[in-house]
């Protein structure tokens, strides 16, 4: 027996005995419900990698506002209710606001230096700030003109050639940003530029979707060679985000310095703040961040719109008749008609609702350990508001499959505005919110009131969205036409006004 009794086997002993005691006196975490675990995998493997707001909001009536998947050592909260995300992601913002830490998308291709995937702390704080004081309400009301006259000048591209919309629409979205962050005129903001920014964001979007990639998962994954296909397409994300948040900037401060800069949140910003390699970083960043928060979003939206405008005429001529009801025929809407125009603010609400172009907003993770609703949240866990099921969020007396913008008028029923959550939540809230519904309010209305879009007989339009995590449409094919010949005559009238060329 004393021979049994040496000194390793009694270490061994006691290690065993110590973490049998720990499993027995630990208690066991209570975790949100969700699909059936593995004894060892746990169910993070039946975490839906496509189109996963479909299978998540199923899931949400399966399970309730709150599903859970974890295994692997990582945990994911899916949130499937407005009133979970605020009392989370707004009440207990301090502890929600982190971003997850996407190796692909922050550490190799560098995301992680601009306000969207910024860590929360100190230098987002910074980042915010500056965005915020560029871009508030008020700050952003001397901008509406170069709104204005950008739509105006998509009126004459979509007059000349309306089959190439998707083109002229995303040249548009890009423009509007663009014009506002840096100050350029349309003559130096050309296509070369546009399609290296949506080039970038595609890929952007991809890495920032937890999951995409298998190095998010196993960060050791990283220190594979160069040659590796992840590792090479990371550097060449690196290079193109770079370029993107880079040039520009670099251009707006050339012409500060030389004193020709024209107005823009750049310009603003470095006549702001002292010109310190810190402040200089920071809103480099913050401006670059805004391509995506807002060229990407107007841009999907307006194909949305106009693909529901051509799906649903009833509803087209009903906003047009409003416009021409309040406004007078042959007159173009203004931001600041909004108010004066329900129904076509209720077409608006109803398109963001209908196709959320962040089906899945961008996943948060969790500083602290926390409980909510009598179940555990770990630390670091992944909390993902699922917005689609907001916008689909069963109502008795509209189907939320249908494009019904009555359903933002019915005094009788309760309709979450989409302005609540389709610009993010608590404290990283998008700062370009205002600009971006100033943007819609410039371009969808205008739009309304000088066009038709109708299908294009033997060209069913299918709405189908590519899936990454921003919800694009694939291309479809409508017909573009101008309400008259003097609608035609008031858009060649109102692009020869346009002052910002």
């Amino acid at each position: 027996m004393s021979e049994l009794l040496t000194p390793t086997s009694v270490a061994v002993a006691v290690l065993v005995s110590a973490f049998l005691l720990r499993q027995l006196t630990t208690p066991t975490p209570r975790f949100a419900p969700g699909p059936p675990t593995h004894w060892l995998l746990g169910n993070l493997l039946s975490f839906p990698t496509k189109s996963a707001w479909f299978p998540l909001t199923e899931l949400s009536r399966k399970y309730g506002e709150l599903v859970s998947f974890r295994g692997l050592g990582n945990n994911v909260l899916v949130l499937n209710s407005l009133e979970a995300i605020n009392d989370l992601l707004d009440r207990k913002g301090s502890n929600y606001s982190h971003r997850p830490e996407l190796v692909f998308c922050g550490e190799l291709m560098g995301v992680n230096q601009g306000i969207p995937m910024l860590m929360y702390g100190p230098e987002w704080r910074m980042q915010r700030k500056m965005a915020a004081s560029g871009l508030n309400s008020a700050a952003i009301r001397k901008y509406i003109p170069i709104q204005e006259d950008l739509a105006a000048l998509l009126a004459q591209k979509l007059l000349d050639t309306p089959e190439d919309f998707f083109s002229h629409v995303r040249l548009t979205a890009g423009r509007i940003v663009v014009a506002v962050t840096y100050g350029f005129p349309v003559s130096e903001i050309d296509r070369l530029y546009i399609d290296h920014a949506e080039e970038t964001m595609v890929l952007v979007g991809k890495a920032t979707v937890p999951g995409n990639f298998i190095v998010d998962f196993f960060p050791f994954l990283k220190h594979l060679p160069s040659w590796v296909p992840f590792i090479k397409l990371a550097a060449h994300g690196r290079d193109m985000v770079s370029k993107l948040v880079t040039e520009p900037y670099e251009h707006v401060k050339r012409n500060v310095s030389q004193g020709i800069a024209r107005p823009s949140v750049t310009e603003q910003l470095l006549r702001t703040f002292d010109q310190t390699p810190e402040n200089e970083h920071h809103i480099k960043w913050s401006m670059g961040s805004l391509y995506g928060a807002g060229a990407e979003t107007t841009y999907a939206t307006t194909l949305i719109f106009m693909m529901a405008m051509a799906l649903h005429p009833d509803k087209q001529r009903k906003a047009q008749s409003e416009i021409d009801t309040v406004l007078g025929h042959g007159h173009i809407p203004r931001v600041e008609d909004a108010p004066r125009l329900p129904y076509v603010c209720a077409v608006i609400k109803e398109v963001m609702r209908w196709k959320p172009v962040l089906p899945l907003s961008i996943a948060r993770r969790t500083g602290d350990a926390d409980q909510y609703r009598g179940f555990d949240v770990p630390a670091n866990s992944f909390v993902i508001p699922n917005v689609w099921a907001i916008a689909f969020k069963p109502c008795e007396k509209y189907d939320p499959q249908s494009f019904i913008p009555e359903r933002f008028l019915d005094d009788e029923i309760t309709v979450e505005d989409p302005a609540l959550w389709a610009f993010g939540f608590g404290r990283r809230i998008c700062p370009g919110k205002a600009l971006a519904e100033n943007s819609l309010l410039a371009l969808l209305p205008s739009l309304l009131a000088q066009f038709d879009v109708s299908p294009i007989e033997g060209c069913p339009i299918e709405p189908a969205f590519k899936e990454d995590l921003i919800s694009y449409p694939e291309p479809f094919k409508v017909r573009i036409v101008p309400r008259s010949s003097e609608a035609e005559e008031m858009i060649r009238t109102r692009t020869a006004a346009c002052s910002f060329v």
